[in-house]
């Protein structure tokens, strides 16, 4: 078993090194205990993300493709943006403790991740609750028109709340046997995913929760509470179309 756990402290390391080996001289990070390397190579590939992510796709649709997918009007304002990016390095700390705690839980053999596809084989709410929405929620949804979001609003979260929808993805370890590296990748992908939903623009690609939709639910409040796609909003009863909205607006 020590054996085994030591493949998931092998990849971890090389995620260390990769990072931090790269961006910092060794004897800054290097004398760290393990756990705090974690947290670092986390914080630095968080904001990296965060940044890279937000100001390319700013870049794109704000002035590379200006007046094509958005009118002026609909671009927010240099102070909206940097505001959201001040709320989201605030929190930005605390969001990158929630993977290295669940790294650090892998490497001590406390869940179900596997290290190895080959281990297993291929075939293997908030805004009803007033409190947490007062004192939680409501500092993502202070963007509630289309100027005011923008990408970097992604992140834009009271630590806590951006915690506790990340914890899921730290739930599943304990229940489902989860391909270490995947698990790594998901939350990458999860940090692309959030930085997309909130640019305004209306994708229209069946049965994907767009940005098109998450637009919606940041002015409404009570419609499009779906992530990925729409197919519990549209069980519930909770789906608004942004085409008929469009109609409604003519």
């Amino acid at each position: 078993m020590g054996e085994y756990l030591q493949e998931f402290v092998d990849d971890t390391t090389w995620f260390n090194q990769l990072v931090l080996g790269y961006l910092l001289p060794t004897k800054l990070w290097d004398p760290l205990p393990h756990i705090l390397q974690t947290w670092l190579r986390n914080y630095i590939a968080g904001n990296f993300l965060y940044f890279i992510s937000g100001f390319l796709w700013c870049f794109y649709i704000y002035y590379l493709k200006r007046n094509v997918y958005l009118p002026k009007d609909a671009i927010p304002t240099n102070k909206a943006m940097l505001l959201q990016i001040y709320v989201a390095m605030k929190a930005m700390p605390w969001y990158t403790a929630l993977p290295t705690i669940s790294e650090y839980m892998i490497e001590n053999g406390w869940t179900k991740c596997y290290a190895r596809i080959g281990d297993v084989g291929w075939l293997m709410e908030l805004h009803d609750i007033k409190p947490l929405y007062k004192y939680l929620h409501a500092t993502h949804h202070i963007y509630n028109k289309q100027n005011t979001l923008s990408p970097f609003a992604g992140l834009a979260f009271h630590p806590l709340d951006g915690i506790l929808q990340a914890i899921p993805h730290v739930i599943v370890l304990f229940i489902i046997p989860t391909h270490f590296r995947t698990h790594i990748g998901l939350l990458f992908l999860e940090g692309i995913w959030t930085t997309n939903i909130h640019d305004c623009i209306h994708g229209n690609l069946w049965p994907i929760m767009g940005a098109g939709y998450h637009t919606i639910h940041h002015t409404t409040y009570r419609h499009n509470y779906g992530h990925y796609t729409i197919w519990m909003d549209w069980m519930l009863g909770t789906l608004r179309d942004p085409i008929d909205d469009e109609g409604k607006e003519m």
